[in-house]
């Protein structure tokens, strides 16, 4: 372990080359700073459910630690590994321009950080601001290795909302009695999906409804007539949930850290890997009010279907009341969810635009499907597996990025489709047969600056269900969501051109299609995946080559000296 005064020197030496990668020269302290953060990865004894067991944690904290930034500072993370695993962090939704060194996904942008070792993410946060979070990008391990992301705007510049009084981070988990890793392997041994999570959990509480938890309750006191501005995150791995709280209405002014125009609705629904800011006004009767959050599923899925509380308590209530439940919409109820959906628009205003691209360079079209592989091991002889344009993705051994960086050849091809190899009826009677799908590291190549539209439709292949799909490097406008297969004749003429929402993680409806558009100005090798781990681990996953530009300016930053081995 370095001394203080080495580790410093490596701090500030890593400082001084990131100002001059990213600056250029000197930024005076008013408008930036730089942010020092030490992850240290290592095992902690939890105990939740009345089950005790050793978890990963960042610092010994679960969930770990929050990263506070102003829009414009500069962030230092050094992470080291002392736990079994290798680790990777992913800062997700920050855009990490040119430099994808910094955006963690194992395999993708570096080789994991083994055993043993640190590695120092350098990145600065231009032109964003609001909620994001970091979470592990290898195995499972953001089960409980996860945080929020918190951006302030800069000094000076107020929100485009009513100020709160006070502010708090909600993020949402799942908790499993057993060890996650070995939950993972044993499905993976049967071809099967591994069980479900034991409950869900608040800042890593599973409140009262749960045995023993009683003491595992996150709750927040509030004064009678003051405003409050609830950060919430999806931090669970399979599950997108609906939030409420009793008696309360939410107004929704923020999603994945853009600003939206303003609507108040009595529970919101945010997939994992999504936030959405809301303002809650404490105009009620004091007392304790449940917060509560459970799973959202329209397909016919065995999930963990049980509800996590916390508290909301107004001042000078004693603890003895018992809270009040929300009512929150029914675990299939599609209506809400679409409705819900379809009222997330972008705030467009002259400070925050909605660019939206309007004319589109490059079309792309992907189907979303599961399939079974035969595996004479498993259980049934086959296992399950999850595609784009019927192609499985397969990591590689070595990180596509550096793989791309210095021109080694034989890692990757660069001929995914632009659309499926055979149309048929996407959203039909189920399709059973002929579930066979195409192993590859196949990458979709993507001129620089040039802007896409892509089509994600979902599949009756064994089932339809809804997936949420995370772009890294990117955020992108969503311009239309459907039911049933999308008509590329009559769909386009209902896009919202105006003010779509923009995000990093859309929600593809269950039977149903999402079209998102984007410019492709961030150089490098960029992952997208279903945000659902099973699904990932399945192989529904892909990344984009997005090639330099020109400029000085537009092409991918060299690799720092620290960056992990394979």
């Amino acid at each position: 372990m370095a001394s203080s005064s080495s580790w410093n020197q490596i701090f500030y030496g890593l400082a001084f080359v990131f100002f001059g990668l990213f600056f250029g020269s000197f930024t005076s302290p008013a408008e930036a700073a730089i942010k020092k953060y030490q992850f240290d990865i290592q095992v902690k004894n939890v105990s939740r459910l009345c089950h005790a067991k050793p978890i990963v944690t960042v610092n010994g904290r679960f969930p770990g630690p929050t990263i506070y930034v102003r829009e414009g500072d500069s962030v230092l993370v050094n992470v080291t590994n002392h736990a079994q695993y290798n680790m990777s962090i992913h800062w997700h939704g920050l855009k990490q321009y040119r430099n994808g060194w910094a955006d963690g996904p194992a395999y993708v942008t570096q080789c994991p950080i083994q055993t043993g070792n640190s590695y120092t993410y350098a990145f600065n946060v231009t032109g964003q601001r609001g909620t994001l979070w970091w979470h592990a990008h290898i195995l499972w391990l953001r089960a409980t290795v996860y945080g929020a992301i918190v951006i302030m705007p800069k000094q000076g510049t107020p929100f485009p909302f009513p100020q709160p009084h006070r502010e708090a981070e909600i993020v949402l988990g799942e908790w499993w009695n057993a060890d996650v890793e070995e939950v993972v392997k044993q499905g993976a041994n049967m071809g099967l999906p591994p069980n479900s999570s034991d409950a869900h959990t608040i800042n890593g509480k599973p409140g009262p409804l749960f045995p023993c938890s009683e003491k595992h309750t996150y709750a927040m006191e509030v004064e009678q007539g003051k405003r409050y501005l609830l950060r919430i995150i999806n931090a669970a791995l399979n599950d997108e949930l609906f939030f409420g709280i009793a008696g309360h209405n939410l107004t929704v002014v923020e999603v994945d850290a853009v600003y939206t125009k303003p609507f108040t609705t009595q529970a919101i629904l945010i997939a994992p890997g999504q936030t959405t800011n809301v303002l809650v006004q404490a105009n009620q009767v004091p007392n304790r009010y449940f917060m509560a959050a459970r799973p959202f599923m329209d397909a016919p899925l065995q999930i963990d279907n049980k509800t996590v509380t916390a508290i909301l308590q107004y001042r000078g209530v004693p603890n003895s009341v018992l809270p009040i439940l929300p009512q929150l919409p029914s675990p299939n109820d599609t209506t809400f969810a679409l409705g819900y959906n379809k009222k997330l628009k972008s705030l467009n205003t002259p400070k925050f635009p909605a660019n939206v691209p309007l004319k589109v360079d490059r079309h792309l079209f992907y189907t979303i499907g599961f399939g079974k592989q035969s595996c004479p091991s498993c259980l049934n002889g086959t296992r399950f597996v999850a595609s784009l344009n019927n192609i499985t993705f397969e990591m590689p051994q070595v990180a596509l990025l550096q793989t791309h960086y210095f021109n080694i050849k034989g890692v990757f091809k660069t001929n995914f489709p632009d659309k499926p190899s055979t149309p048929f009826n996407y959203t039909g009677a189920p399709l059973t047969a002929n579930l066979g799908t195409s192993k590859g590291t196949r990458l979709s190549k993507i001129a620089f600056n040039s802007t896409v539209e892509l089509v994600l439709q979902d599949t009756n292949l064994l089932t339809v269900e809804s997936h949420p799909f995370h772009l890294h490097g990117y955020n992108f406008f969503v311009v239309g969501t459907g039911i049933g297969n999308f008509d590329p004749a009559k769909d386009p003429a209902k896009y919202n051109l105006v003010d779509p929402i923009e995000r990093n993680t859309v929600g593809i409806p269950t039977g149903g299609w999402s079209a998102i558009r984007f410019r492709a100005d961030n150089p490098g090798v960029w992952f997208m995946h279903c945000h659902l781990e099973l699904h990932t681990g399945w192989g529904l996953k892909t990344a984009f080559l997005v090639e330099d530009g020109p400029g000085k300016h537009q092409s991918v930053l060299p690799p720092p000296k620290d960056l992990p081995k394979c």
